[in-house]
């Protein structure tokens, strides 16, 4: 079953206007291309269930520098949106996804991220893979691998024993 997503265009005068409605990432990310060509406003993509952003294009490049870009790649969708949410409100922007295949969808396009964070909650061998495929196409941006208890993903510049924000969040805040 595919997930819904909206597609929006931000307005000059802040306010956002809904373009569309499309089942599957893979859809979203190909109408919030073609939206973002017909335009030079800010574009994005939102899960319509949980209205987490997920894909951004024609964003201003003082807006992208103004926020640290952090992308995750969360397993556990209750413990990636609480994430998301405290990023947010401590002034990150961040992209989030649940799972391998709908990250590699929206990195296939190259974008600046600060940081990458990848969740705790799928097997190891699940994770690695990503890891290991971030560092191909994003060699010089560093990852925080969240993990569980006597785990730790070698390829990750950062391994954590997720226990709470305050176990990772000063690494987020080194990379400020």
């Amino acid at each position: 079953m595919y997930s819904v997503y909206e597609i929006f265009e931000v307005l000059p005068n802040g306010s956002t206007l809904k373009i569309s409605r499309v089942s599957g990432l893979e859809f979203a990310n190909l109408a919030l291309r073609e939206l973002a060509k017909r335009t030079s406003n800010e574009c994005f993509v939102a899960d319509a269930r949980t209205r987490r952003v997920v894909a951004q294009l024609n964003v201003s490049k003082e807006k992208w520098r103004a926020a640290k870009r952090i992308f995750q790649i969360a397993y556990d969708e209750q413990l990636g949106l609480r994430r998301a949410e405290l990023l947010r409100s401590l002034g990150y922007g961040v992209i989030s996804v649940i799972g391998n295949d709908p990250a590699r969808v929206l990195l296939t396009s190259i974008q600046h991220y600060d940081l990458f964070i990848v969740g705790h909650a799928a097997p190891e061998e699940t994770r690695t893979e990503m890891i290991d495929w971030i560092r191909v196409k994003y060699p010089k941006v560093n990852i925080l691998a969240l993990n569980p208890p006597h785990q730790q993903l070698l390829n990750a510049d950062y391994n954590v024993t997720l226990n709470g924000p305050e176990n990772w969040l000063p690494i987020v805040t080194l990379h400020s």
